[in-house]
């Protein structure tokens, strides 16, 4: 970790403070990957990382403030997915492979961080602003990117005049976002991930682009 860390009151943790209290975040992170978020408990934590709840408390005000902490983390990882489709071509072949490649940064993003984007989720539809900012965070990464890349496509004549980019962009991310979130139950529907995959990224190009790609 870089940066000053500091404790709840307020001192600056030295080396070994910082990587206790990464540690208990990565215990944390793993948690919730087998267990419901209201279910985990600080002794549960700080067992798993082999300290004590006081030390948990050193650095964390509760369960939820360390989530936060991991969601904070995973949601500055998020914002590079911009980089997917920021100042890409959506023009022939070139446009597919902009659309494949977003599909598949996107969906591995949501798997490898599943268990904190569930709580996330959890948190943004009961109405709590800090998830809700921290989701739009990542969203916004690829929504911003692809408003820009249809208003590109339009200023160009190659896209409607009456198509709104930010719906379209909008509508975009939000399904990709669904569908990422349910990966595993397309599998009870009879879809293979590899069927999905170049399925989803034919309606990600069509979306921005109005027309089939050029494979």
């Amino acid at each position: 970790m870089t940066g000053q860390v500091r404790t709840v009151d307020g001192r600056v943790a030295g080396r070994r403070g910082q990587a206790t209290r990464q540690k208990l975040l990565d215990c944390l992170g793993e948690m919730l990957s087998s267990s419901p978020y209201r279910d985990v408990k600080v002794i549960d934590v700080a067992r798993k990382a082999g300290t004590s709840p006081a030390t948990f408390y050193q650095y964390f005000p509760d369960v939820e403030g360390a989530v936060l902490e991991i969601a904070e983390q995973m949601a500055t990882v998020g914002a590079g997915l911009t980089e997917l489709v920021a100042d890409r071509s959506w023009v022939g072949k070139a446009g597919w492979a902009t659309a494949q490649e977003l599909v598949d940064g996107f969906l591995e993003f949501w798997r490898k961080n599943d268990a904190i984007l569930r709580v996330v989720d959890l948190g943004a539809a009961e109405g709590d602003k800090r998830f809700y900012k921290l989701r739009m965070k990542i969203l916004n990464s690829v929504n911003n990117s692809l408003a820009d890349a249809v208003k590109d496509l339009q200023d160009k004549g190659k896209v409607d005049k009456d198509v709104s980019p930010a719906a379209v962009a909008g509508s975009l991310v939000a399904m990709l976002a669904a569908v990422a979130s349910h990966q595993k139950g397309f599998q009870t529907w009879g879809v293979k991930q590899a069927e999905l995959k170049p399925n989803l990224a034919l309606l990600v190009h069509l979306g921005v682009t109005g027309k089939k790609p050029t494979k």
